[in-house]
């Protein structure tokens, strides 16, 4: 407990005003080994928990904790001291944030985190050193190889970049962490085993606060920061001119072909007065040659009009009349 308020106090309080004045250290060399190490420290731990127990017979269902004297006992509780001591190690990522001024990173998930999980582990050890519970422990530091496999590679410069697009599977990754140690934690509430009662509520309340936790944080970190980096980027293009306007009236007026206005001339015409078989577009005394220069499918006649096979000149100039005052 003591050791854990003492980290809260160093990477909120202490940390910050020793940096307030100084200039960011570049910790890249150290990063890179020190996440190396972590890889390596966390597939250790990965390997013993498979290989002394859940290789080795332990059940998913239930598994109560072996406290006897058995070289297989002490291994599996060897194994929950060292898990716990990693616990402390990890305090050194947010002592590497707060010396090179990353504050952005020292979020409140992040102190939460890293303050809770060694006095949870403490308890672990203390009363349950095996059984049931270290199912956490196997899918934590799974979870921490590939975690610090993806620091070290982001420690390793900017020409990393490229290949770090699955930062917010590896968030996905640890949220499905946690629904699997609830899920595995709470089923012993409907089923007959030894295993304490108190420690299947504790581990079961620890995943699910972990859960919105890390839920939350993946809103903000990838949902809402990408809705706004599209916005910005909408804004920035109508500030541009780029934008996508609506046309104007002008150019949403249908363009009319000369075509369509000729063949609309004189239909205002009384056909039935007129009785004209036809509108060519200009108009001659020749009616020798009506039915040629007009189509009878193009030039439908009305009903009730009478052809005839020529005009009288009243006729003639009538119809001329007709088209000349149709036509202004």
């Amino acid at each position: 407990m003591a050791i854990c308020l003492t980290y809260v106090l160093i990477v909120k309080v202490i940390g910050p005003k020793f940096m307030e004045n100084r200039k960011p250290y570049v910790l890249r060399k150290t990063l890179i080994v020190y996440n190396f190490l972590q890889v390596l420290f966390s597939m250790w731990l990965f390997y013993e928990a498979m290989d002394s127990a859940w290789m080795r017979g332990y059940s998913l269902r239930c598994e109560p904790v072996d406290y006897s004297n058995t070289p297989k006992a002490i291994r599996v509780a060897n194994g929950c001291w060292w898990y716990y001591f990693s616990k402390f190690t990890e305090f050194f990522d947010t002592f590497f944030f707060v010396l090179r001024k990353k504050y952005d990173q020292v979020t409140t998930l992040h102190v939460i985190h890293h303050g809770i999980m060694p006095l949870s582990v403490w308890f672990g050890v203390k009363f349950t050193p095996g059984g049931h519970s270290t199912f956490f422990g196997l899918l934590n530091t799974f979870v921490h190889i590939i975690m610090y496999a993806y620091y070290m590679l982001a420690a390793m410069g900017p020409q990393m970049q490229r290949y770090l697009w699955w930062k917010k599977y590896l968030t996905a990754l640890q949220m499905v962490q946690f629904v699997l140690v609830f899920v595995h934690a709470f089923q012993l509430l409907f089923i007959e085993c030894n295993y304490p009662k108190a420690f299947v509520y504790w581990i079961g309340m620890h995943a699910v606060m972990f859960y919105f936790l890390f839920s939350d944080f993946y809103k903000q970190a990838y949902i809402k920061r990408q809705r706004l980096i599209a916005e910005k980027a909408a804004a920035a293009l109508v500030a541009n001119g780029h934008s996508k306007t609506a046309p104007s009236k002008e150019h949403e007026k249908p363009v009319v072909k000369e075509e369509s206005k000729e063949k609309n001339i004189g239909f205002s015409v009384n056909w039935k007065k007129m009785q004209i078989p036809c509108m060519l577009p200009a108009v001659t005394d020749d009616t020798s040659s009506d039915d040629d220069k007009c189509s009878k499918e193009a030039y439908p006649k009305p009903a009730g009009s009478t052809p005839k096979s020529s005009y009288t000149s009243d006729e003639s100039s009538l119809r001329n009349r007709a088209f000349i005052a149709n036509k202004k």
